[in-house]
């Protein structure tokens, strides 16, 4: 009688027991934990990854075998030179920097009851009862009308102040209890405060001068920022600024073995695909990762993966590598992951999701056939001959990997780059670590899964 024909999946805890496994699963952990603390925004994320790449001798220099290409800060576009010709495709992985959290507006300030405060807009798909009374920081830029960029980053060091949204009394919520969760929390009403202090004004034989500021607290504020970052009230129009979770990243559980920080969503997915991209030989094919902005609202703008950035870049390297291939080639014989995150099954929350098809944490990256809403609307739905082949290439590493739909049909859904891509003809399929807690200011991600992901990217820009 045949065996194993039913599926047995092992956790990533059995797989990687060993000593050397969990050593460094370990170190992985260590550094995936500074990058998260460090890069809350979409701008910090390009950042470090180009100072990894840059290292490991990278260039903008098309013309060289390892090149990058930044565009606004906030997207890179990354290859690195295969042994085989540009027309037979490429080996890529796209992942997004971007992170839902509350935007300052472009006109913030104000003062009332004694408190100066910022208006907010949030971004993304947040569940905006999280956001209030708990420590925020503020990143982000303010760019002056000379063109002078100053970056900001306030909240993070331990000798600095820290932010928040003040939530509501229990003592006044009775009327906020009974309303829907979606109505009960104000998005008008995530004012973030900056200040209680008002600038102290010169008073004359008369009284308060005529010149004084009619609004104190705010003036303080505008000063204080004014000798940090030589800024005054108007260049805020042309600013940038997040107010994100207050902290470092941490380990959770008494074992340590569970992830914890802001942003996970997915920076995990790129940390993990630059980890791949640095490792191993020279490959067969040539491996390009991708992160872009603006997925968490639709892929949109300039830096989203709806632009024409990636097909610039590539019509480039082909005009530098190998002037013969034509574009389509390229893009129809490309293989591709959407490199991103997907919800695990919730031990307190198990009725939502459909148990057959759901990922469990640590164990390991999970496939996403298709995303979208309700019947697959704006759902990619990735092919069988792609998903048999992708198979092939894990198991032959050895990696541990699960194949789940995000939530139960018609409770659940979600978009990702996937669709985008796949409009090139490339094959392209979601795939990337079960996450516990998602969009919100703590998420929660298993160390093994991580090692496993990075393990699973190698595979597949090796194949």
């Amino acid at each position: 009688m045949t065996d194993n024909l039913e599926l047995s999946p092992k956790s990533c805890w059995e797989i990687y027991g060993d000593e050397a496994s969990l050593a460094a699963m370990d170190e992985l952990a260590g550094r995936y934990i500074d990058f998260l603390s460090t890069c809350k925004t979409e701008r910090e994320t390009i950042d470090y990854v180009v100072e990894r790449l840059r290292t490991a001798g990278y260039t903008t220099n098309f013309g060289h075998d390892l090149v990058y290409r930044v565009f606004k800060g906030k997207t890179i576009f990354i290859a690195r030179k295969g042994k085989r010709s540009l027309s037979q495709g490429l080996r890529l992985v796209g992942a997004h920097a971007d992170t839902p959290r509350v935007d300052l507006k472009q006109r913030p300030l104000y003062e009332a009851c004694g408190v100066g405060q910022a208006k907010t807009h949030y971004y993304g798909g947040i569940r905006k009862h999280q956001w209030f009374s708990r420590p925020l920081a503020l990143h982000g830029v303010i760019v002056r009308q000379d063109g002078e960029v100053k970056k900001v980053n306030i909240g993070e060091d331990p000798g600095d102040p820290v932010f928040a949204i003040a939530d509501l009394l229990p003592h006044l919520a009775q009327n906020q209890a009974k309303q829907v969760l979606s109505e009960a929390f104000e998005a008008e009403k995530m004012n973030i405060i900056l200040g209680h202090r008002p600038v102290e004004v010169e008073n004359g034989e008369e009284g308060e001068s005529k010149d004084a500021p009619k609004e104190k607290i705010k003036r303080r504020v505008l000063e204080l920022l004014n000798a940090k970052y030589d800024i005054r009230e108007e260049d805020l129009y042309s600013a940038e600024l997040q107010a994100v979770p207050a902290g470092p990243a941490r380990l959770v559980g008494l074992d340590g073995a569970i992830i914890g920080g802001y942003g996970q969503d997915d920076r995990i997915c790129c940390f993990a695909a630059l980890e791949a991209l640095l490792t191993g030989d020279t490959p067969e094919f040539t491996q390009t990762v991708l992160l872009w902005d603006k997925e968490e609202i639709g892929s949109e703008g300039s830096t989203g993966a709806k632009s024409r950035f990636f097909e610039y870049c590539v019509e480039d390297l082909i005009q530098a590598w190998a002037p013969a291939a034509r574009f389509s080639d390229v893009m129809l014989n490309t293989k591709a992951v959407s490199a991103d995150v997907h919800g695990a099954l919730d031990p307190d929350y198990q009725d939502l999701h459909e148990k057959l098809n759901s990922a469990t944490i640590g164990y390991g990256p999970c496939f996403c056939k298709f995303t979208g809403h309700r019947g697959k609307y704006e759902a990619n739905d990735a092919h069988p001959e792609y998903v048999g082949w992708l198979r092939g290439v894990l198991n032959t590493a050895g990696v541990p990997w699960q194949m789940a739909e995000l939530g139960r049909v018609d409770l659940g859904g979600g978009g990702t780059v996937a669709m985008y891509l796949a409009a090139y003809g490339m094959d392209i399929i979601d795939f990337g670590p079960p996450i516990l807690a998602m969009h919100s200011p703590f998420e929660l991600s298993s160390k093994a899964d991580l090692y496993a992901t990075v393990k699973a990217y190698t595979a597949f820009m090796q194949a």
